[in-house]
Order: C-alpha cells, then sequence, then structure tokens
C-alpha cells in the first residue's frame, strides 16, 4: 500500500508504492487487470470505483444473489468524501482498515497461475457428456476468459489474480454493477463476495467450470423457448418457432451426441455479417451496429446458427442476457466453435 500521506500521482509515489496500491485494489476485486507499477487509466478507475462504494454502497445487490457480507460504506466514516481517482491519506486508511477485516474476503491469487490455467482443459475433459456439448463451453470460455482463471504474469506486469470481468455503468464508468470471477466468468451483482463464494467459485477452477456449465444449461432448459417473452430467445422463434428444444442431431446412444460440434459447424452454411445491414434475425427491425462493448459489428464466415441442428446457438447467446450485446456475444461464439 502507498505509504502513509502519499499520493498516486505526481513524483511522490515509488513505483514499489504503486504496485502495492495495484495488488490492494486487485485484491478488494476494484482493478480488473495490471499490477506494473504505472498509475494508468484503469488505475485511476478502480480508485475510483472504491471511492464510490465507500460512499454509496450498502451491500445490497443490483441482481437477485443476495446481500454483500459488509457494506463498504460502512469502512468510510466520513473520511472519503468525493470521487477523486487520487490516493490520499484517508483514502489509505479506508483500505487498510478493509484489508486488515477478515469480513472481506480476498480475491485468490495463483502462486503458478500457468498450471492453474492449464487444469481447466482437464477438467472440462472430465464432464459428463450429457450436460452440455463440450466444444459450446470451450467456445464461451475462451469469449469469457480467454480460457485463463488466473491472470498470467507477463513482461513487467506481475498480476497473479482470478481473472475479473467488470460491467460498468454506460456513463460513469467507475460505477461498477456486476462482477465476472473466473474462467467462466461467474456473475455476482453485489460486491464484495461473500466468503463461501470465493471458496466455492474461485479458488476452485473445476467449480467455477460447472458453474458455468449449469447456467449454460439452464439458459438451454429455461430461456430459449419459455412460455413468456423474458424466457424465450426471439432468433430461436424466430427461425424455429416453439417446436421442442434440440439438445444435438445425434441420437443420446451415438458417439458423436454432444461432441462432434466441428462437423456441424464444417457443415453450416457461413455468412457475413455487416453492421446496419444483417438483421438479428429474420423480421427483426434491429440490425448489428457497434455498441459501447463491441466496437465493430462486422464478421466474416460466421456459422449460421440453424443450421447447426441444436439449440445450444441460442442458448449462448441467452448466456450473455438479451439485446443487441447478446448477438456480438454469439456470432464471437460461433466464430470460436469454427476455430477450435
Amino acid at each position: 500500500m502507498l505509504a502513509r500521506g502519499r499520493r498516486a500521482r505526481g513524483p511522490a509515489a515509488t513505483e514499489r508504492q504503486l504496485r502495492d496500491l495495484q495488488n490492494d485494489l486487485r485484491c478488494l476485486g476494484y482493478l480488473k487487470n495490471g499490477v506494473d507499477g504505472v498509475f494508468g487509466a484503469g488505475s485511476e478507475r478502480a480508485v475510483k470505483a472504491l471511492q464510490h462504494d465507500l460512499l454509496t454502497n450498502d451491500g445490497r445487490s443490483t441482481g437477485n444473489d443476495g446481500p454483500a457480507p459488509v457494506r463498504m460504506l460502512d469502512y468510510n466514516r466520513g473520511r472519503v468524501v468525493a470521487v477523486t481517482g487520487e490516493v490520499d491519506q484517508a483514502l489509505v486508511e479506508c483500505v487498510s482498515d478493509l484489508l486488515d477485516d477478515p469480513a472481506v474476503p480476498a480475491l485468490p491469487r495463483a502462486d503458478d497461475p500457468v498450471e492453474e490455467n492449464r487444469r481447466i482443459a482437464g477438467r472440462i475433459a472430465a464432464l459428463p457428456r450429457q450436460d452440455v456439448p463440450v466444444p459450446f463451453l470451450l467456445a464461451i470460455l475462451r469469449q469469457e476468459s480467454g480460457l485463463k482463471h488466473f491472470n498470467e504474469p507477463r513482461g513487467a506486469d506481475e498480476d497473479r489474480y482470478i481473472v475479473v470481468g467488470l460491467d460498468c455503468n454506460a456513463t460513469q464508468k467507475h460505477i461498477v454493477t456486476s462482477r465476472g470471477y473466473g474462467a467462466g466468468q461467474y456473475t455476482l451483482f453485489h460486491h464484495p463476495p461473500r466468503p463461501e463464494e470465493v471458496t466455492e467459485l474461485m479458488v476452485d477452477v473445476g467449480k467455477n467450470v460447472q458453474k458455468a456449465v449449469r447456467v449454460l444449461r439452464d439458459k438451454l432448459d429455461h430461456f430459449v423457448t419459455g412460455p413468456t417473452s423474458g424466457t424465450r430467445a426471439d432468433d430461436r422463434i424466430a427461425e424455429r418457432g416453439t417446436e421442442p428444444l434440440r439438445l444435438c442431431k445425434y441420437d443420446p446412444a451415438d458417439p458423436r451426441y454432444l461432441t462432434d460440434c466441428r462437423q456441424c459447424v464444417r457443415d453450416a452454411r457461413k455468412q457475413d455479417i455487416r453492421p446496419g445491414v444483417t438483421r438479428l434475425h429474420p423480421g427483426s427491425g434491429h440490425t448489428y451496429i457497434p455498441t459501447a462493448n463491441y466496437r465493430t459489428a462486422a464478421y466474416q464466415e460466421v456459422p449460421v446458427r440453424m443450421d447447426l441442428g441444436c439449440d445450444w446457438p441460442y442458448a449462448v447467446r441467452r448466456y450473455n442476457g438479451a439485446g443487441i450485446d447478446s448477438y456480438h456475444y454469439q456470432a464471437r461464439v460461433l466464430l470460436h466453435l469454427a476455430d477450435l
């Protein structure tokens, strides 16, 4: 942590002090990545996110996953009065109190992140075949986390913490609305996480991947052809109607069942998605366009989802929610699937 009275900007802070600050921000879940001793835009945004929580976070969830174990604003005690992006004495004291309190879980880090990441493939290979198609799961994890559970140090960056994805307010990027953790980017809408969530879904790579499996299967079972608009996939309804769900074009007794997705991708037609031209699905009044999260809407040689003979492409899109971003997500996962 920064020495008492030091600021994160200007010549007063040494590289080692900045690394310590970045480690603290990663440990507390405010810095997305990067422990390199450089106070850049990411570090400043993380400081602002922490300051914002110290002023406003009362422990409630913005989703339906229950409250956080503590209220961040209880650690302020009037010391932080504004969101400035600067680390002063008041913030240093708040950070120290948070790190010293065992009720505030620390995000896990790996001594050997490369080896930990290698274990992901083995975990996935051991999955029961009847749950989800492994190739689709691999494609999802590649999109979610680059098939990594922990960051791997590179060059001056010594970050070894769990991979974290930050969803932020559209206009105020320092306001974090949810966080995804690990290879499967298991999402929490409260912060900090509860101790059991760290133990069950972050420390153990296998449990994190299993959670991704359960979420994907839940999306197929309940968010593709459901009884209401909120539980239906518009693209699937437009292309296949409400006919029974298709887990695979092969019979369960066939060894290709839920495994031979590569051949299905090869056999499918391919399409080029063009921004402002390609509709999201037949009959849609919307087209693929760039968004804040997806700066390009041009994709080449995307497998045509309805040609794959199953409903997993539609479940993949609902894995990412709804709206135009989910169509970008679906296209990219299908491209990953084709590249496996």
